[in-house]
């Protein structure tokens, strides 16, 4: 186990061989979470924020985000990076749930995944960059909150005085999360009944509950539902998606998620930039980092609604896990656009898997 004089230590070493490594690509390489590496900075670049008491823990925090005025909100699982910049509006939360709803700034929360909150001040080529970063257990991050030249440095500050935690030690202690459940053999799965549940959707939210009600992991659910709800594409063709979407100026909307959040960007991309393994959208107030490499499946997935059939391209990693999901720009009680559809049934399709 890593003491935390040793793992600051070390740490220092590596920003000194690599001075532009990003804090959790180091704790990747260095063994430990993000958060624990973040901790061993507390009394220097970083303050450990307490939780605020219940009933909805770092929703107190939340709340106060519309004051900062104009900032970065970051959201990230292993293989996708969304970035989008403008103002919080006023969070809607409910028990551990909730929402913030705005044209720019587009999230949805689970709080019963924030377990740790820091504010960070990091050196960076511009100065410094300071920011709100919560986590979850394991030291996973869930959400980041990075000011902006124009943001309310004064509102920042207060928060941070007043949500300052009397713990300022360096030390962090990781809770693993348990394993995921493998999904059921095909064979103990009612497939009928799934059909005909997925046949009688009317709302695209309503997709979660199927699975859970069948018992079936999402990309069992995919590959079980056939080619009228599910079509295999080829893993390349977030490519050929992004490039496709900023040559029609077709609006879309762009999911990324992790246990803790879910951020939306609903609107136009223009710069797509490939980099290594990366592609990256890099538009003044949204950019998108996704790792191309990590794409072991992708899907085109039709779910019926009230308003017609939508349209959604869902791309995973070997795990099966959800890297980020794209739909047309579409509001409640309105069809699918066209072109998305017309992008969508243009995208290289792939054998369906064995």
């Amino acid at each position: 186990m890593n003491s935390t004089s040793t793992l600051s230590t070390r740490w220092d070493a590596l920003r000194a061989h690599e001075p532009a490594i990003r804090i959790r690509d180091a704790a990747q390489r260095l063994g430990v979470s993000e958060a624990e590496l973040l901790a061993t900075c507390c009394g220097g670049g970083a303050t450990r924020l307490r939780e605020p008491e219940a009933p909805d823990r770092w929703g107190r925090i939340l709340h106060r985000l519309p004051a900062l005025g104009r900032v970065m909100a970051l959201t990230r699982n292993e293989h996708c990076v969304h970035e989008r910049k403008g103002h919080y509006r006023e969070a809607g939360i409910f028990g551990t749930m909730g929402s913030v709803v705005g044209p720019d700034i587009d999230l949805r929360f689970f709080l019963n995944r924030w377990h740790f909150g820091f504010a960070v001040a990091e050196p960076s080529p511009h100065g410094i960059r300071d920011s709100l970063q919560f986590f979850d257990s394991d030291g996973s991050a869930v959400h980041k909150v990075y000011l902006q030249a124009e943001s309310h440095r004064g509102e920042f500050d207060a928060l941070v005085a007043e949500y300052r935690s009397e713990d300022q030690s360096a030390t962090f202690r990781a809770e693993p999360q348990p394993a995921k459940a493998p999904d059921l053999p095909d064979a103990e799965i009612d497939q009928d009944a799934f059909r005909q549940g997925w046949r009688a959707l009317e709302d695209t939210h309503e997709f979660f509950g199927l699975l859970k009600k069948h018992h079936l992991g999402r990309t069992q659910a995919l590959r079980l539902i056939g080619t009228e709800f599910a079509e295999p594409l080829a893993p390349a063709c977030a490519a050929h998606l992004l490039h496709g979407a900023a040559s029609a100026a077709l609006p879309i909307m762009v999911f990324v998620a992790n246990p803790g959040m879910i951020q939306i960007h609903t609107g136009p991309v223009e710069r797509i930039v490939p980099r290594g393994e990366w592609i990256n959208v890099l538009d003044p107030d949204f950019n998108l980092h996704l790792r191309n490499s990590a794409i072991a499946s992708a899907w085109a997935v039709r779910k019926p609604t009230r308003d017609g059939i939508v349209t959604s391209i869902e791309l995973f990693d070997a795990a099966g896990e959800m890297i980020v999901q794209f739909f047309g720009r579409r509001k409640p009680h309105e069809a699918e656009l066209e072109a998305w559809r017309a992008l969508a049934a243009s995208l290289p399709r792939a054998s369906a898997p064995s």
